[in-house]
């Protein structure tokens, strides 16, 4: 275990989806291995014992927790394949706070668009949308997020296209027809092995929030 790359995770997590997104861009062979978020493992346990949750890189033995860290870990690691980060430190700065914002201003509302109902997720809608608009505006006519190069912010939101489909059906947002810009960038990621190969069916995720909302949550 010393010497290999291990990472925990669940194959539906956004977030986890950036550091696998990571670790393909830079060719690095790993072990992935599935959590149960239910029945955590002893090994998710001891890796991280603080936040106790998942994406967990370990590296020689090692762990690296939040998954925008373990992004630019692998960056800093493996420097000479497919650089994430920008050179320029203005460019570099700016990824950074696009990424931090994606963190902190989607976490809330996404978990309530899949759990809630009502005045709650209404709430939570017009957070998201907000989010929606202003990277909308951020991202404006460039190819990627950081202009013609795909980078650390494409690898911090690209996860949540697999939700959008869910997100319309559970909670009535209308976000490939508001937002064809975002829509475009996302497909222009897709034609990247390391995202196609990543990303999960968009039906897949919907069938598994619509089952977890009627058998756990009692919602249909």
């Amino acid at each position: 275990m010393a010497e290999e790359v291990i990472l925990l995770d669940y194959w539906s997590s956004m977030f986890g989806m950036r550091t696998r997104i990571a670790l393909e861009e830079k060719g690095v062979k790993y072990r992935y291995r599935e959590e149960d978020l239910s029945n955590k493992s002893p090994l998710l346990l001891e890796m991280n014992p603080i936040h106790k949750k998942i994406p967990v890189l370990i590296h020689k033995g090692k762990p690296i927790c939040e998954s925008i860290i373990q992004v630019q870990y692998i960056d800093e690691v493996w420097p000479d394949t497919n650089p994430i980060l920008p050179s320029d430190p203005y460019h570099r700065a700016q990824a950074r706070f696009w990424s931090d914002y994606i963190d902190k201003k989607t976490a809330g509302p996404c978990k309530a668009l899949q759990r809630e109902t009502g005045e709650k997720q209404e709430a939570a809608k017009m957070e998201f949308m907000e989010v929606l608009k202003n990277l909308d505006s951020e991202l404006g006519d460039k190819s990627f997020f950081g202009g013609n190069v795909f980078g650390l912010v494409d690898i911090a939101f690209i996860g949540f296209y697999s939700w959008f489909r869910t997100y319309e059906v559970v909670a009535n947002l209308s976000i490939v027809a508001e937002f064809p810009k975002l829509i475009a960038w996302a497909e222009r990621c897709l034609k990247r092995e390391s995202v196609a190969k990543v990303l999960p069916d968009s039906d897949k995720v919907l069938k598994s929030v619509s089952d977890y909302r009627k058998n756990i949550l009692g919602i249909n």
